[in-house]
């Protein structure tokens, strides 16, 4: 068996001097094995993710106000593979303690407000994972290859993401930010397979040429969100995404450093677990 570590997971985090042209879509950095080999990696993480995403949501719930939670983030181009990250990866844990949510266009409601105001309130509680399909960073990769807002609003959300999710670190939670990223061709083959097959005609929007046709501007977008958001208290992690099933595995071995890294223990009983068994045996 080809082995892959958390720590090979971790390696892909972005830091200083990261250039997103670096980065191959189709190499998996840390993994070498064959589709089989894939899939024994992949599952080689179910244990911890079991018994430590049980331990955060008990201590959730046992003990709120010293327990924190974690907030996952995934964004990509369209086809990236977000969708198949939460039906793999995020629907093995156990679904009373995930919050998934994804943020399209803004409601009338929601742009009234700063364009943080809708992210905050699905920050995950004590115990809880959170995972964004798409997130607040739409916001200025979206926006700033379409011109939708002025430069130097754009300018300043950087700064006030940056802001935001430190004092969300400050309150315990760990961040975790995924970008899969994909190859212009890979991508082209995901969308022709939603054109042939009348099963993947609901996830096909013809908008998406559209951006397709601006896939250097979005490149150049990412780019400069990595870099200007990618701290000890958010960091980043670029995942080449052409092979699947390795992109799932980066992201179920990120979410198990995160849950690991907590070093939780299970709540004390606050009763007396003798007592109790006498009681039950007589009733």
């Amino acid at each position: 068996m080809s082995d892959f570590t958390i720590d090979d997971a971790l390696a892909l985090r972005v830091e200083e001097g990261f250039h997103l042209s670096d980065v191959d879509p189709s190499e998996t950095p840390g993994f070498e094995g064959d589709s089989d080999e894939l899939d024994e990696a992949f599952h080689s993480f179910n244990d911890l993710l079991d018994e430590e995403q049980e331990k955060l949501f008990a201590n959730g719930r046992k003990h709120p106000e010293t327990t924190g939670g974690i907030l996952l983030v995934l964004q990509g181009m369209d086809t990236s593979g977000k969708g198949g990250v939460i039906r793999h990866v995020v629907r093995q844990l156990d679904p009373q303690g995930v919050h998934t949510v994804g943020f399209g266009r803004p409601t009338e409601e929601e742009a009234a407000h700063d364009f943080l105001w809708r992210v905050e309130k699905h920050l995950p509680g004590p115990g809880l994972i959170s995972v964004f399909d798409r997130s607040h960073y739409e916001d200025v990769l979206v926006q700033r290859v379409n011109a939708l807002a002025p430069p130097e609003e754009i300018e300043r959300r950087y700064g006030a993401i940056v802001d935001f999710e430190s004092r969300a670190a400050a309150n315990g939670i760990t961040i975790i930010k995924v970008m899969l990223h994909i190859s212009r061709a890979f991508q082209k083959k995901n969308l022709m397979e939603r054109l042939e097959r009348p099963d993947k005609h609901w996830k096909y929007d013809p908008g998406d040429l559209e951006d397709r046709a601006k896939w250097e501007r979005y490149q150049a977008a990412y780019q400069i969100a990595l870099e200007r958001t990618s701290t000890d208290d958010a960091p980043w992690y670029c995942v080449p995404g052409d092979n699947k099933k390795y992109a799932r595995m980066v992201v179920k071995a990120l979410i198990a450093d995160a849950l690991k890294s907590m070093e939780l223990e299970w709540p004390e009983a606050d009763f007396d677990p003798e007592e109790e068994k006498k009681r039950l045996k007589k009733s």
